[in-house]
């Protein structure tokens, strides 16, 4: 045996007892290494969590995500472009496709959110098992690739051969506050075991207000219309609502905003002598972050209720696309249950 086998087989004995962490280090060495004998320019930034077999899942949909050694969370290039559902043919890369999709609709006067810029500025990072370097971009750019994709359906500005577009960005949207993203990435890259004690904490921070803001209109009508559609009741405006649409709110909505975000809102608004809300509970969410999150919420349900025959088709693809944080179960109402006609709060 030559001493080049002995030693590649030594090599690889070495190797099996390494722990998995100590492997990626070596192989990220050996990466660098191979690309600086190739002229090269080193790439400085190493992925430590995630892995191919881990990626974000959002319903059907998933994407790679990482997160990196300064606590980047990054989603990678190839799977943002098909997770919101632009096609991988058509001779373009990645960038250039969502970079083309945004420039359509800024002509169109649509507010793309700088993401011409920020697209165009992907990130280069090492993924932890080695190999070649990849693509990829903050994970808080797909909640705005997706609110963007909405806009733009809504006002029908983003064509009909893209609708699909629009659907997709409807179920992404689930969540996708700053911090909902982070802590979905998180999760799928085992990261969350790390994040100190308070993530939860820094969530209801974000999401529920110290004090009570004054009320504004927040439920669009549509929402309520749809729901006696898909229940095949005969609405009619400023008429009392049925008690249960309150609790179906609270299950729509509420329950699937973000971690904790339902029990806060119920810890901090009193109640009459009755038993109802003194208080509408969207008046407890922040103005920077719980309220548009809520708005982009009811835009994503209605876009679900629309294309939804009846109550339970759309139950069924909420709580497949949007599950409620900690239950995936829905609230237990029969097809043929009939509600006492009382306001609901």
């Amino acid at each position: 045996m030559s001493k080049e086998s002995a030693g590649r087989k030594g090599g690889a004995r070495r190797a099996e007892i390494l722990p998995p962490s100590r492997r990626s280090e070596i192989a990220r060495g050996a990466a660098m290494k191979r690309w600086a004998d190739e002229g090269k320019s080193p790439v400085l930034l190493f992925a430590k969590y995630g892995a191919q077999d881990r990626p974000l899942r959002i319903g059907e949909i998933e994407i790679p995500c990482y997160v990196l050694a300064d606590g980047t969370r990054v989603l990678a290039l190839r799977g943002l472009y098909t997770g919101i559902g632009l096609s991988l043919g058509g001779g373009k890369s990645g960038e250039r496709k969502i970079v083309d999709l945004m420039s359509s609709l800024a002509g169109k006067g649509i507010d793309i959110r700088g993401l011409i810029a920020r697209v165009n500025s992907p990130i280069r990072f090492i993924p932890p098992h080695g190999g070649n370097p990849a693509d990829g971009y903050e994970a808080t750019i797909l909640p705005d690739i997706c609110a963007v994709l909405i806009d733009a359906h809504q006002q029908g500005k983003l064509g009909k051969y893209r609708e699909h577009l629009a659907t997709r960005a409807a179920i992404l949207q689930h969540g996708f506050a700053t911090v909902g993203i982070i802590a979905l990435v998180d999760e799928a890259t085992g990261y969350q075991d790390f994040r100190q004690r308070d993530a939860l904490a820094r969530i209801l921070e974000k999401f529920v207000a110290k004090e009570l803001r004054p009320w504004v209109k927040t439920f669009p009508s549509d929402f309520y219309k749809q729901i006696y559609r898909l229940n095949n009741w005969p609405y009619t405006e400023n008429a009392g609502r049925p008690g249960v649409i309150g609790h179906w709110t609270n299950n729509i909505v509420y329950k699937r905003l973000a971690p904790g975000v339902w029990e806060e809102l119920k810890r901090l608004t009193p109640r009459t002598p009755g038993g109802d809300y003194k208080n509408k509970l969207f008046q407890r969410l922040t103005e920077d972050v719980g309220h548009p999150k809520l708005r982009e919420h009811l835009a994503a349900v209605l876009m679900l209720m629309k294309y939804s025959p009846n109550w339970k088709v759309f139950m069924d693809r909420l709580d497949r696309e949007f599950p409620q944080w900690g239950s995936n179960l829905m609230l237990p109402f029969p097809d043929n249950y009939d509600p006492p006609n009382e306001t609901a709060n």
